[in-house]
């Protein structure tokens, strides 16, 4: 769960129909894009026919920083086709697919951003109620003696809007539920505590390390939200899919660079933007979601990067009730595991 990977077929192209359970207008492409947390629904035409009839499937690596390591292995499986010899000789080899660079971030974003929703966007959605601007960060904390893995000795942490998270001993949902104090806070920001050139070179090393706090972000019941996520280059510059449980939600809006709030939102697709679950923050850049707070409960966000999630990049969107008896949260399950 800590890979972005392109994937291909050897000659074959990839028609998209779906997106993270959500259909989409189709999108026939060479090669697919795929995040920790999300899915595609694909089909492709088998229309080869040759000696042998076999072809690599292949999926590798998209890692855009150049600082971090990771695991640049091509995974492979065979496609063949029937009515053909199943015995694997070095003249039958299957062709390979052609797949991006590991660090092509111009062809990651270009399949992200030709993702189009088969329905229009409603009305009710191309205005929002509330806005939060959220940083998401690579982060340091101070180790004891110097002695852990991150830059300087240091220990790697993440965050949002500089704020890394801390679970609680109790959770959340049954603390809200039953109105538990003192197991979390209600201040998640909406805008970042302190305003600086996220995404320039050279930063001071002073702004790596965050808060640490267990903040929630209370929502009002069906209001229209946005969320943007802005990467910052703190530590490093990454990639960081974005996943939210209870809704899916419109993907407006995508950039490099640090998002301008008057400039940007002009050229929001408010016409049929992807629906997804899991939004990829661009390295450097930004992404901004929207949707209606319809699904009243305790739902984490988080990046899908399992480390990143770990070390803090997470927080809680707690949507209120609404009036009426089938707007209202259930009580936690009997059954669900202590913390």
């Amino acid at each position: 769960m800590n890979e972005i990977l392109f994937f291909a077929i050897a000659n074959h192209s990839l028609t998209v129909v779906g997106a993270d359970g959500s259909y989409t207008k189709q999108l026939t492409k060479k090669y697919v894009v795929i995040a920790p947390g999300q899915t595609l629904d694909c089909i492709f035409e088998a229309n080869q026919v040759r000696p042998g009839g076999r072809y690599y499937m292949a999926a590798r690596a998209y890692s855009s920083s150049t600082t971090i390591t990771f695991d640049n292995t091509t995974t492979t499986a065979i496609l063949q086709y029937n009515g053909h010899s199943s015995v694997i000789t070095s003249t039958t080899s299957p062709s390979f697919p052609s797949l991006p660079y590991y660090n092509d971030t111009t062809a990651a974003f270009d399949f992200i951003t030709s993702l189009r929703s088969l329905d229009t966007l409603l009305f009710s959605l191309r205005a929002y109620d509330t806005q939060i601007f959220s940083t998401v960060s690579i982060n340091t904390f101070p180790c004891k003696n110097n002695s852990c893995a991150g830059p300087n000795g240091s220990r790697l942490a993440a965050s949002m809007n500089n704020i890394s998270f801390e679970y609680p001993s109790i959770d959340i949902l049954k603390a809200y539920y039953y109105h538990i104090n003192g197991v979390f806070g209600t201040r998640f920001p909406r805008v970042p505590p302190l305003y600086y050139n996220f995404t320039g070179s050279n930063l001071p090393v002073t702004l790596r390390t965050p808060e640490r706090a267990t903040q929630v972000r209370v929502i009002e019941y069906n209001s229209i939200v946005e969320v943007v996520f802005q990467g910052t280059n703190l530590v490093t510059a990454l990639d960081h899919p974005m996943h939210l449980h209870g809704f899916s939600f419109y993907v407006i809006g995508w950039g490099f660079g640090n998002f301008d709030a008057k400039k940007d939102p002009v050229n929001y697709n408010l016409v049929d933007p992807p629906f997804r679950n899991t939004v990829l923050v661009p390295i450097n850049g930004w992404a901004a979601i929207r949707f209606k707070a319809s699904n009243p409960g305790v739902w984490f966000l988080h990046c899908h990067l399992e480390r990143h999630l770990t070390w803090g990049m997470d927080t809680v969107f707690v949507v209120k009730n609404g009036n009426r008896t089938q707007e209202r949260m259930l009580p936690p399950p009997v059954h669900m595991p202590r913390c």
